[in-house]
């Protein structure tokens, strides 16, 4: 009977944080928070911002097709073309959007201090080069080179609270798109011209600046090997005091011996500082895939932090080493080297100061999977797959979007976990380190008992059937009407 008593009283509700009063005024929390963010939706002229009310609450409810002309018809019972003008067309900020979400992060005690800038990038497959930065190029998800655009963003996370959100972003344009041949292009999906060709170590930087620009707290960036490897990347956040933890290629150059400094001026009388004697070759650059392979090299098993899947162990090497920038110069550098079970390598170059914990090291180390947990949530749960538009500004507000509902989940676990202790007797009961967090999925599952998607009655239902079709032969007759003036137009 006690036993039994006991597994009952696994399933209460309160004991995981999750007492009625809350759960029943989760739709409101989503209108409140909307009503926050409407200012930034609305323009000079124009206050369309109830579209984003209805797009925030797709992302959050609809389980899939969430296009802007379903979402206008699953729960307006529209036609689609409100909620296109205001996601295609309408000129709100964007960056406005972010600047709230920063805002509201600076002010939160809990997330003064432990937080962690992921720079990543995410791809999406298109068909053609008619979508805004479109081309081919390599697509991360796929492993390969395809025609794809490629989103690079800079993600808000939070280790110990278990949060996560995009905090800025901006799309990468292929070099081809400001060729003349693709002029018109540009023009038709909404280029800016005032937009330059700009590398994604260039855009990642800019981003980092401007989010730090705006008070936005954090004390490392970590990124993968795309930016690592770019030693100007690295060189100018350390020159803004920015702390980073970089994956590196394998066939990086380090010194584990402090080299010469090329940057110097060259004398020329030997014994100087000037042209080097003869055996004085120095320090030799060694791959840190060498450095791993040496069987010299001492390993330590390292169990980073708990999780659900028991704990992330592996084992480790930390060295100090030196690197050169592009103009030559020494810097001191950390190498974090990581074994996983299954062999894999991972390389990290950090730029902590000298005095760092190598436990320190280690776990910074290990942030970046945060900005794919990111990623997954954003195109699982909230329909960032779904996204089919072409234009420049599309993308933008779209972006935008999915990083306030992603900050919308992000608070709903703060606010839940400050409010509603769990009962720590579970993780005792259940014979855990530590319990599960709150997950997007499952917020989304809350929200959709307590904001149902409306049902059409059979009258509605028609009607919109109705409109459908007259905006198809609408469209249709307008093709024609080119078709017959295109020809008129040769004798």
């Amino acid at each position: 009977m006690e036993a039994t008593t006991r597994a009952a009283n696994l399933f209460d509700p309160a004991r995981w944080g999750l007492p009625a009063e809350a759960v029943s005024h989760l739709g409101q929390d989503l209108y409140e928070y909307w009503e926050g963010l409407r200012p930034c939706l609305r323009t000079r002229t124009r206050d369309t911002s109830e579209n984003g009310y209805t797009y925030l609450r797709a992302q959050l409810t609809m389980e899939d097709e969430r296009n802007f002309a379903n979402v206008d018809r699953r729960l307006n019972g529209g036609d689609g073309q409100s909620v296109q003008e205001f996601m295609s067309n309408s000129p709100w900020s964007a960056q406005a959007v972010f600047r709230k979400i920063q805002g509201d992060i600076a002010v939160r005690p809990v997330l003064q201090s432990g937080g962690v800038l992921v720079l990543d990038e995410s791809a999406d497959a298109k068909g053609g080069v008619h979508s805004a930065g479109a081309g081919r190029q390599h697509n991360g998800r796929l492993g390969k080179v395809d025609m794809c655009q490629v989103s690079t963003c800079l993600i808000y996370a939070h280790p110990v609270a278990g949060i996560w959100t995009v905090v800025d972003g901006e799309l990468f344009l292929p070099e081809a798109w400001f060729s003349c041949a693709y002029a018109d292009l540009r023009k038709r999906v909404g280029v800016s011209e005032e937009r330059a060709f700009a590398t994604k170590p260039e855009l990642g930087l800019a981003m980092i600046r401007r989010v730090r620009a705006q008070g936005l707290p954090f004390d490392v960036v970590a990124c993968d090997d795309l930016y690592g490897r770019n030693k100007a990347f690295r060189a100018a956040l350390d020159a803004d005091q920015i702390r980073y933890a970089a994956e590196a290629p394998a066939n990086t150059c380090v010194y584990l011996q402090r080299p010469r400094d090329r940057s110097r001026r060259v004398g020329t009388q030997p014994g100087r500082g000037g042209s080097r004697g003869k055996g004085s070759a120095g320090p030799q650059a060694r791959q840190v895939r060498e450095v791993a392979q040496n069987p010299g090299t001492q390993w330590r098993r390292v169990r980073v932090r708990p999780c659900e899947r028991g704990g992330l162990q592996a084992d480790f090497v930390v060295r100090r080493v030196w690197t050169r920038t592009p103009k030559k110069e020494v810097r001191a550098e950390w190498l974090v080297i990581r074994r996983d079970g299954d062999g894999k390598l991972t390389f990290v170059l950090l730029n902590a100061p000298s005095g760092t914990s190598e436990l320190q090291l280690i776990e910074q180390s290990c942030q970046r999977h945060l900005g794919e947990r990111n990623f997954e949530d954003a195109k699982s749960e909230l329909g960032w797959d779904d996204f089919r538009a072409q234009k420049y500004r599309a993308w933008e507000h779209e972006l935008a979007l999915t990083a306030a509902a992603l900050w919308f989940v992000a608070q709903v676990k703060l606010n839940w976990r400050e409010r509603y202790a769990r009962d720590p007797e579970l993780t005792r009961q259940l014979e855990v380190e530590v319990l599960p967090a709150l997950s997007t999925a499952n917020v989304r599952e809350l929200l959709q008992a307590v904001l149902p998607l409306p049902q059409l009655t059979p009258e509605q239902a028609t009607d919109l059937v109705v409109r459908h079709l007259l905006n198809r032969a609408r469209s249709t007759r307008s093709r024609l009407k080119s078709q017959r003036d295109h020809a008129d137009s040769f004798p």
